[in-house]
């Protein structure tokens, strides 16, 4: 955890508005955590890069900073399988700060998610413009 939070790793953004980007914005109410974990994937379909900022305590900011070094080099669908407690263990949560974990793979889902439903609509532009 220590060495996450200290020297944290692909902090910052990417362009949330191009098409092959993935944004994911995540909450926890219980303790304030705010996280942001953004994904960009290749026309294969593999991630490669993946980009956070998080608002939180120092657990939080290593969920992040781990989640999205674990993303980075899979597949959309690999990225999927990645669990709060595989994160937890490696980074030796207590129980208190579950949740912290749980809020990076939520916020992985919802980047894949959002890049997921950009490519639908993308699809959907160009098929409407091949009919016209």
């Amino acid at each position: 955890v220590v060495d996450h939070y200290e020297n944290p790793r692909n902090v910052g953004s990417l362009d949330r508005n191009a098409k092959n980007v993935g944004t994911g914005l995540v909450g926890a109410p219980a303790c304030g955590d705010v996280m942001k974990l953004q994904v960009e994937v290749d026309e294969n379909g593999k991630i490669v890069d993946a980009r956070f900022k998080t608002f939180g305590c120092g657990s939080a900011i290593a969920s992040s900073s781990l989640a999205t070094e674990w993303v980075k080099g899979k597949t959309v669908d690999e990225a999927l399988k990645i669990k709060n407690t595989d994160i937890a263990k490696e980074l030796c949560l207590p129980p208190v700060k579950l949740h912290c974990s749980m809020l990076a793979e939520d916020a992985i889902k919802a980047a894949l998610a959002d890049y997921k439903l950009k490519q639908e609509s993308n699809r959907e532009s160009d098929k409407k413009a091949d009919n016209a």
